[in-house]
């Protein structure tokens, strides 16, 4: 009876031992992980072991047990499904939402916005101002950054396509224009597909150097396919373009907001004023709207137009017509 009494109080014991251990460990999985500052910043590298990321947040500040946090991946059996990436594990982290943020790859990202319209210097200016990426480009010409995306040979004004781009903190600035310039090869072969069969353009190239003149011109985006229209209607009968934003585009740095009579009668690569045809290259990043402007451009009669004052435009099919609103609209006669 004494022995039955003695192995009961053993057995007891053992489950309030047991039932304090699991008490214990409820507590510690759901308890925040002590840190040393605000946020710990967690850099995982492809191929880092549980054993080496539990390591890691504790070298990054977080005050806890490697051990038991490596026990802890193991025991849950997720510990080879843990992503590498760039985190920030904010104040009041579980070891428990810790490893969830690592199975699932919750990684602190930022953005980085391309405007339609922008020319490549200002792209070049955003990238160097974005939060936490490696301005990887910043010492290379445009020559040879070209080349180390694979384009060598290619001017890299119009290739980076216009939208909002998240990246993880630490990833390269030519990580993130390798993403812009697939989407742009993307949307610029979408919208080739999709062109008119009379059309003036000869390439995807031309479509995508009409698409930015398209882009600078318009001030209402209902004109888009009007504006591309009186293009492509100049281009079939061999008539300059005319076109303020590519004279601008040429004078690069020199403009200075005030375009001159005698900026469009010197000559450059980009004046259509003095040269016919297109210009040899885009003068600046088309969305979506004006790439399928440049290749669905209206039907219309009219090879002129002119700014209204309110962001649209006046189209005339005659340059009498044209002259009437040029007085009209830029003279204020009536």
């Amino acid at each position: 009876m004494a022995v039955l009494k003695g192995l009961m109080k053993w057995l007891a014991s053992l489950v309030l031992v047991a039932l304090g251990l699991l008490g214990g460990a409820y507590w510690w999985l759901h308890h925040p992980i002590d840190t040393r500052q605000a946020t710990l910043d967690l850099s995982i590298e492809p191929g880092t072991s549980a054993k080496a990321i539990a390591q890691a947040v504790a070298d990054a500040g977080g005050d806890t047990s490697p051990s038991l946090l490596y026990a802890w991946f193991r025991l849950s059996g997720q510990s080879r499904q843990m992503r590498a990436g760039s985190y920030e594990i904010p104040p009041g982290t579980s070891p428990q939402r810790l490893l969830r943020m690592l199975v699932r790859g919750e990684e602190s990202l930022r953005t980085v916005t391309v405007v339609e319209g922008w020319n490549w210097r200002q792209v070049r200016q955003a990238l160097a101002k974005a939060e936490n990426l490696k301005p990887d480009s910043r010492a290379l010409t445009d020559e040879a950054l070209m080349a180390k995306l694979g384009r060598p040979g290619v001017a890299p004004e119009g290739r980076f396509y216009p939208d909002t781009y998240s990246y993880a903190k630490g990833t390269s600035d030519l990580a993130v224009l390798l993403r812009a310039m697939k989407a742009m090869d993307k949307h610029l072969q979408l919208a080739w597909e999709a062109r008119q069969p009379d059309t003036a353009l000869q390439s995807p190239e031309q479509a995508l150097i009409l698409a930015s003149i398209v882009e600078k011109e318009t001030g209402k985006a209902q004109d888009r396919a009007q504006i591309s229209g009186v293009f492509n209607n100049r281009l079939r009968i061999g008539m300059r373009l005319q076109t303020d934003p590519t004279v601008i585009y040429g004078l690069g740095e020199a403009f200075d907001g005030n375009l001159r009579r005698v900026h469009l009668t010197t000559d450059n690569p980009w004046n259509t004023y003095t040269r016919a045809g297109l210009p040899p290259t885009p003068i600046a990043m088309p969305g979506k709207a004006s790439l399928l402007a440049a290749v669905q451009p209206a039907k219309t009669p009219a090879i002129y137009f002119v700014a209204k004052g309110d962001g649209s435009s006046h189209f005339s099919a005659t340059l009498d017509e044209h002259n009437r609103a040029v007085n009209r609209y830029q003279r204020g006669q009536k």
